[in-house]
């Protein structure tokens, strides 16, 4: 009896442990599925959970705000290629310019000619900052810009885009690109009256030309002034860079006076591997010089790119050729000389011709710069040691002016609604201002400078030779 109503009881008793337990998991269940309902409720699922693309192709678009803000100001590409560019403008100055000039010097000369580049290049670079990138690129009038708007970068911060004529770039990145342009300039003048001027009077003389003389002259060109009214054609610096210091050059060759023995025994360069070396890089530099003005990775960038190796090209043949019929025997430095002459000729044009245009530009300025460091120099009487007007004053002014030739697009140019005989008008107009404005700076300049620290070194200095007297060392030791 007692065993029945034992085992009755203990089998009711799982029977109702067996009910509790389905109960806990019965409200177990209710809650997880009210949570579930009320997360479904706050939040929606995403699109992409219910798509039957595969998770790894699934991209959310971002908020359009986010989207914004992601966005940068300035093309990256167009940024590297300028960064590019401008280190290119830099290797053309040193060492490229400073090597071409040491080695058409005498040995005791050499490291005088390389101080000056690198000195007045770096000078030139600090007064760009300081005030040049404001007299250029802000509006005055049409010769001048502000000397104080952007004096010292004012404005300018390290995130700042689009307060120059060039809004995709970053703002220092532009003043930076166009700091060397006016770095080189000033620099090539002291090719033509190199070996026996002093070595502050270099200086002083650079800080003037460059204030009353490449600056007006890049703004006029530029920076919206007067020949960029006009109409003027000049892409990368015919007129603003080659003839502004070949003139310069020029006239400062006939103030400094000529080298002692000129005319009487040959001063022939002491290293023609210097100079060669020197155009080469010249060359390589160009194209930062040329294509960079694009101031873009572009068509236009490769249109100037085509054409300075084209241009080149022709120019080395055709003083070659010129040589060889000339004087018999073409020479190494002939040829060098033929590149850089080429290089000059097409910078004005290298964005607006074609490359049949540069071919032609290239082979007219090689062939006739042989003549200006030959007949036109002698004819001239003047000691321009390095050829500074021979060929960048004589290259730039045939550059400038078939530049208004082979810009048309019937002649394969860019412009299509040229009219050639006009356009070759701006473009001497152009040529004559320049040649006038920087001929009478350049005299200014030169006045003052030997009022303050006269030019020449003494007779014993220029006999001995200005690396020992001027800079007391010596390239060549042994």
């Amino acid at each position: 009896m007692k065993t029945g109503l034992f085992a009755g009881w203990k089998a009711r008793l799982r029977i109702v442990c067996m009910l509790m337990l389905l109960s806990v998991l019965a409200v177990g269940a209710g809650i997880g599925t009210a949570h579930a309902q009320e997360a479904a409720q706050t939040t929606p699922v995403p699109t992409e959970a219910v798509t039957t693309e595969p998770l790894a192709d699934a991209q959310p678009a971002p908020a359009p705000a986010e989207a914004e803000a992601a966005a940068p100001s300035y093309d990256h590409g167009d940024v590297a290629w300028m960064l590019t560019s401008t280190l290119l403008v830099l290797l053309m100055v040193v060492p490229g310019l400073a090597l071409f000039y040491g080695g058409l010097v005498r040995s005791k000369n050499v490291l005088s000619v390389l101080i000056q580049v690198l000195v007045v290049f770096s000078l030139v670079l600090i007064l760009w900052v300081f005030y040049g990138y404001s007299a250029v690129f802000t509006e005055a009038n049409a010769f001048f810009g502000s000397f104080t708007e952007r004096a010292f970068l004012k404005g300018f911060t390290p995130d700042s885009v689009g307060n120059t004529p060039i809004a995709g770039l970053p703002d220092l990145l532009f003043v930076a690109f166009q700091s060397t342009f006016a770095g080189i300039t000033t620099a090539l003048i002291v090719g033509a009256f190199a070996e026996r001027i002093k070595f502050k009077a270099v200086l002083l003389f650079s800080a003037l030309w460059f204030t009353f003389s490449y600056i007006p002259m890049a703004h006029i060109v530029w920076g919206g002034g007067y020949l960029a009214e006009l109409g003027a054609i000049d892409f990368a610096g015919g007129t603003v860079v080659h003839i502004n210091a070949g003139v310069a050059g020029l006239v400062g060759a006939y103030f400094v006076g000529k080298r002692m023995g000129f005319g009487q025994s040959a001063l022939k360069p002491h290293s023609v591997p210097f100079t060669y070396i020197g155009a080469m890089l010249l060359w390589v530099g160009w194209f930062g010089f040329n294509a960079g003005s694009a101031a873009a990775a572009d068509t236009v960038a490769a249109l100037a790119f085509i054409n300075t190796i084209l241009a080149t090209a022709a120019a080395v043949l055709g003083w070659t050729l010129v040589e060889a019929v000339t004087k018999g025997k073409p020479s190494a430095l002939g040829a060098a000389s033929g590149a850089v002459a080429g290089l000059v000729g097409i910078t004005p044009a290298c964005g607006t011709v074609g490359p049949l245009g540069a071919i032609v530009i290239g082979l007219a300025a090689g062939v006739i710069c042989v003549w200006g460091v030959t007949g036109l120099k002698k004819l001239l009487k003047v000691d321009d040691t390095a050829d500074v007007f021979g060929v960048h004053g004589v290259g730039g002014i045939v550059g400038a002016l078939l530049t208004g030739v082979f810009s048309s697009a019937s002649l394969g140019g860019t412009k299509a609604d040229l009219d050639i005989g006009h356009q070759v008008w701006v473009q001497l107009v152009s040529v004559g201002f320049t040649v006038v404005w920087c001929a009478v700076v350049t005299v200014v300049a030169l006045l003052i400078t030997k009022l303050v620290f006269g030019l020449r070194v003494n007779e014993d200095a220029e006999r001995e030779g200005l690396d020992i007297t001027s800079h007391g060392e010596s390239a060549y030791e042994s």
